[in-house]
C-alpha cells in the first residue's frame, strides 16, 4: 500500500514537472516566421543554386548543433538533383544558454575527414555576428582545403560584427531571436518543424 502511494506521488510530481516544462517551452510562445512548406521550397532552391557553383566531389561541413536539420534536408535536396556530397560536422559553441553570443567561439568537436585539397561547402543554421562562421572558415583554410563556399539557412546582417560574405542564404531576418528547425534557445525548440520568434 505504501509503495502504491509513493508511486502515485512520484507520478503526480513527474506530471507536474512535465506540465511546467511544456508551459515554459510551449509552442504558444513562438510566432511563426517561415512554415514547413516555405522552408522546404527554399532548401530545394538553395540546392539547385549551390550545385551550379560547386565541383561534383565537394564536401559539406555542417556546424553543430543548429545546422543538423538543415543539412539533412539540404543533402536530400542535392540528391534529388543528382548530387551526392560527402558530409562531415564540426561542433562549435558561442551561445551557451543565452540569447546573446558570448563572442568566444570554441571548438567542441573535431572533423573526422582529412579535407586537404577538397572543395568545401560550409553550412550553418544562422549567421548573426559572423564570428562562428569566420572561425570555422579560417580553421578549414588552415586545413588546406582547395576552396570554401558558405551557406546559411538564416542571415541576420544587422548583428554582424566581423566581415564575412555568405555565398548562399535561405532567409534574411531582422534582429529577432529565432528558434525551430534545429535552432534552439537554451537547448529547447530545436524540434519545431518551422522557424519562429519567441514572444
Amino acid at each position: 500500500m505504501a509503495e502504491a502511494k509513493v508511486a502515485k506521488l512520484f507520478d503526480e510530481r513527474e506530471i507536474a514537472i512535465r506540465v511546467e516544462k511544456l508551459a515554459r517551452t510551449g509552442v504558444d510562445r513562438v510566432t511563426k516566421l517561415f512554415d514547413e512548406r516555405e522552408i522546404a521550397m527554399r532548401v530545394e532552391e538553395l540546392a539547385r543554386t549551390a550545385v551550379d557553383r560547386l565541383p561534383s566531389n565537394f564536401v559539406i561541413v555542417g556546424l553543430l548543433v543548429g545546422s543538423f536539420v538543415f543539412v539533412a534536408d539540404f543533402i536530400r535536396a542535392l540528391h534529388r538533383i543528382g548530387c551526392n556530397p560527402i558530409v562531415d560536422f564540426m561542433r562549435l559553441s558561442s551561445y551557451g544558454l543565452g540569447q546573446e553570443s558570448s563572442r568566444d567561439v570554441r571548438l567542441l568537436g573535431e572533423l573526422g575527414l582529412d579535407l586537404a585539397g577538397r572543395a568545401v561547402l560550409l553550412v550553418d543554421d544562422i549567421v548573426d555576428t559572423g564570428r562562428t562562421l569566420l572561425y570555422a572558415r579560417d580553421l578549414l583554410r588552415r586545413r588546406e582545403v582547395s576552396s570554401i563556399l558558405t551557406c546559411a539557412l538564416v542571415d541576420k546582417p544587422s548583428r554582424r560584427e566581423v566581415a564575412i560574405d555568405l555565398d548562399f542564404v535561405g532567409f534574411t531576418v531582422p534582429d529577432v531571436f529565432i528558434v525551430g528547425y534545429g535552432i534552439d534557445y537554451a537547448h529547447e525548440y530545436r524540434h519545431l518543424p518551422f522557424i519562429g520568434t519567441i514572444d
